[in-house]
């Protein structure tokens, strides 16, 4: 129905000029008194000949509609336009391939940009971790409290490096995911034990029970997730506990739970978006928005789920769903 319309608002113009020729043909046969049989004969055919030309016409229409149709549901893949009908139309498809062609080198000269940007950091991040090195080297010489607050931010500066990394994977078109059976243990150990010294010198409490769970999953990416959301519970808890353990309402569930500062409740629906910070980031001029958002990127591609739950000066609770319901190979 709606192509109909738009075919007879196309051909309007067209019909209101018949009916006025139409109009002129009736006046002559009147005034030169011409019989009405022959004339009215004259019009019936005129009429049908007419009506044919628009059902012809409209399916034309049709046809061409839904070519059309097509193309702009896959307008990247889509090569060839239909037949121009008039010179008018084919100079506008003749301007739609210049367009196209113009947009595929503008987005060649994007992929090439966005590539070396990406190579650049790359390497940045690469060799940056031997001064980093050294630096761990020549501090770890002498054991003394200057010397582990040195060894302390060092530390937080490595993570940044690894965060810079991990993002700059996550954006690549290839992915080195390797998904195995493991031992959730393992993975929760390895990332325990790269905070440990965090967590003894602010003097926190690690609750921690082996949780005997074997999951499938990426050892490398989970282990990510983990110390970022350890690294939040640490850095937002100023006493009291981190508490990491199985949920016993929801099957394959971990949770990390801690004593801080928590989260507003305008802030939790949104802690996952790229680059917000929200109320607590504004206390902690540190914060860059980045870690969670990667989290849930790394934990989709995984096919885990994570949602929090938290209360302001009560603690955050983190839930990671390690069950892989949607894993695509």
């Amino acid at each position: 129905m709606r192509q109909l319309f738009n075919y007879l608002k196309k051909i309007f113009p067209t019909l209101l000029w018949t009916a006025f020729f139409l109009g002129i043909f009736a006046l002559v046969c009147f005034l030169y008194d011409v019989p009405v049989q022959p004339a009215v004969y004259a019009a019936q055919v005129a009429l049908v000949f007419g009506a044919l030309a628009v059902m012809i016409g409209f399916f034309r229409f049709r046809r061409k509609s839904m070519e059309l149709e097509k193309i702009r549901e896959d307008i990247v893949l889509a090569e060839e336009l239909p037949e121009p009908e008039d010179s008018v139309e084919e100079v506008y498809q003749d301007m739609v391939r210049v367009l196209r062609q113009k947009m595929a080198e503008m987005e060649e000269k994007d992929r090439s940009s966005y590539r070396e940007m990406i190579e650049y950091y790359t390497l940045w991040a690469h060799q940056i971790k031997t001064p980093i090195a050294a630096m761990r080297l020549l501090l770890q010489q002498e054991d003394s409290d200057r010397n582990r607050e040195l060894l302390s931010e060092l530390f937080k500066i490595e993570q940044y490096v690894l965060m810079v990394l991990q993002y700059l994977r996550l954006e690549s078109e290839s992915s080195d995911l390797v998904l195995k059976t493991q031992n959730l243990d393992d993975i929760i150990r390895q990332a325990v034990k790269k905070y440990a010294p965090l967590f003894i010198r602010k003097k926190l409490t690690l609750v921690y029970e082996p949780v005997n769970c074997q999951v499938l999953t990426d050892e490398k990416w989970l282990e990510f997730v983990l110390e970022q959301i350890l690294s939040n519970a640490i850095k937002y808890t100023k006493r009291g506990s981190v508490a990491v353990y199985m949920d016993d309402r929801e099957e394959k569930t971990l949770v990390i739970a801690d004593t801080g500062i928590g989260i507003a409740a305008e802030d939790v629906p949104r802690v996952f978006e790229k680059g917000f910070t929200g109320y607590n980031g504004r206390y902690d001029k540190r914060s860059t928005g980045i870690g969670l958002y990667l989290c849930r990127r790394v934990l989709n591609r995984l096919s885990h789920t994570i949602r929090i739950e938290s209360e302001p000066g009560q603690g955050t609770r983190v839930y990671i769903n390690l069950d892989t319901v949607n894993l695509q190979p």
